[in-house]
């Protein structure tokens, strides 16, 4: 699967993207926002990709690397994910190198995943969790008309807060 927005291409991830991935997802300005097991080395990079690939195949994860349209790295990841049983609600999850932010990048890739989870996928609504000190991730979902829910909790992230978006019907 692939989408493409002006200056994007999203797609999916393969083994070749080992380094991109080990890269961001060891990123130490990406990961203080981030409560995860990040990649030490290409090894434990490569058994995410091939983690990734396997819950694609299962229809769990739509997850697609963001690369500019001139170049062939990764710069980014975002994904759908956490499905509902019902298939009616997913979670969107996203990172961006730091060198990338700022410049309307992850909006632009936000925005092509939203309307893929809408249209193609069918989902009512989409959530994202976020920590409550990710500036700019609040303000990305914010300018995309997710709104807080006030009051809910992530079990076991206390500094997380959630943002819900329902489908415009």
């Amino acid at each position: 699967m692939k989408l493409e927005t002006e200056r994007l291409l999203l797609k999916e991830i393969s083994e070749s993207h080992t380094e991109d991935i080990l890269r961001i997802r060891s990123n130490e300005v990406i990961n203080q926002f981030v409560q995860r097991n990040s990649p030490k080395n290409n090894y434990d990079a490569l058994q995410f990709i091939l983690t990734i690939k396997e819950r694609t195949q299962n229809n769990q994860t739509v997850y697609l690397g963001i690369t500019c349209k001139n170049q062939s790295n990764l710069i980014g990841t975002i994904c759908l994910w956490n499905f509902s049983e019902d298939r009616k609600t997913a979670e969107v999850g996203y990172e961006l190198l730091p060198d990338y932010h700022r410049k309307g990048i992850m909006s632009e890739a936000l925005k092509a995943v939203l309307d893929y989870g809408f249209n193609e996928l069918h989902l009512q609504e989409i959530l994202a969790f976020t920590s409550k000190f990710n500036e700019n991730s609040k303000s990305l979902l914010l300018k995309h008309n997710f709104v807080l829910e006030e009051g809910r909790t992530d079990d076991g992230f206390p500094d997380n807060i959630v943002f819900r978006l329902k489908k415009n019907i």
